[in-house]
């Protein structure tokens, strides 16, 4: 995507390192006699195209929002945060859990129950919430970083009062809403070198926790942090046209007009009001698919992307 550093590039691995080499030059190699180059060159055009999009993120937030059956697939989001960390981005991952959440009320003979297609948490499911998001998948997560190179702590937005919210529908039980976003924690683990991995839940006004849906939680983190890019990792590879045709660039208002005409539908609405509620004050919003290996690097870093950017307007700036 050309008007941003935006978008992808090739995979890392920390801890196997001789193994990720051997495959790259065997990659390259094949890259390289496909294109009748050299794989210097080709490691040349790589680098000519990438330096410009990693020096404009260099110091700069990124909340990457990790959800859905894209859990199932997060190696390579993983190294690629904590690539993008030692490049001198400030990554921050917010993660959901429902997959996780269903199986564990299954396990326990709990009922899943919605009202308008949204999950009623009540008092015994609230429990079984916060212990498959903080005990189980944050942790996991959090593990599973520190495996691969990383430096990272979890936390949720009970932690630090971080994230603060009403009641939604009293229908809906234990469910928030975010008012009030406190980046203190998080920006406490940014300047001590780790890589902060949130939970969604938020403390209620009476000091209950609440469950707050995870795109709503990314997206106000990342507009409290003045973030310069809000990325969901979906399950789909972005926002797709009428036709199928992936739409890589997107502004605000033809995002609008494409809700209203129905081509965005079903799940993909309330991440694409997100990331239009974000872009008050974050400079880009991406989609792309967790499936896809190392969607998140080639969105960031190279010209064609991976999924769909969304911003405010058509004029072309270097905002990172």
């Amino acid at each position: 995507m050309s008007d941003d550093t935006q978008n992808g590039a090739h995979k890392t691995t920390v801890t196997e390192e001789e193994p990720v080499i051997s495959a790259t030059i065997t990659s390259l190699s094949a890259l390289a006699a496909a294109s009748q180059t050299t794989p210097h060159e080709v490691i040349a055009h790589v680098l000519r195209e990438a330096l410009p999009y990693i020096e404009s993120l260099r110091g700069r937030r990124l909340v990457i929002k990790l959800g859905g059956s894209a859990l199932d697939y997060q190696r390579d989001v993983l190294e690629d945060v904590i690539w993008l960390h030692r490049l001198g981005a400030l990554p921050a991952l917010v993660h959901g859990g429902g997959h996780e959440i269903d199986r564990m009320l299954k396990r326990l003979g709990l009922e899943r129950r919605f009202h308008e297609g949204l999950r009623v948490t009540d008092g015994a499911t609230l429990d079984v919430v916060r212990m498959t998001l903080v005990g189980k998948v944050n942790s996991e997560l959090v593990q599973a970083i520190t495996a691969l190179g990383g430096r990272a702590i979890g936390l949720s937005g009970l932690d630090g009062g971080m994230l603060r919210a009403r009641l939604v529908d009293e229908r809906l039980g234990f469910v928030g809403a975010v008012e009030e976003v406190h980046v203190e924690p998080i920006e406490a683990l940014e300047a001590a070198g780790f890589i902060p991995v949130v939970a969604p839940l938020a403390l209620g006004a009476d000091g209950s926790a609440l469950n707050v849906n995870a795109d709503d939680a990314a997206a106000d983190l990342a507009r409290a942090l003045h973030a310069a890019k809000l990325i969901y990792i979906s399950d789909v590879p972005g926002i797709l046209a009428d036709d199928g045709a992936l739409l890589s660039e997107l502004t605000v208002e033809q995002t609008c007009q494409l809700i209203a005409d129905g081509v965005i539908c079903g799940g993909m609405i309330p991440k694409a009001e997100a990331c239009l509620r974000a872009l008050d004050t974050v400079a880009r919003a991406h989609i792309v698919d967790g499936h896809e290996a190392h969607a998140l690097i080639r969105e960031l870093f190279t010209d064609a992307g991976a999924g769909t950017m969304i911003k405010r307007t058509a004029q072309t700036t270097q905002e990172g």
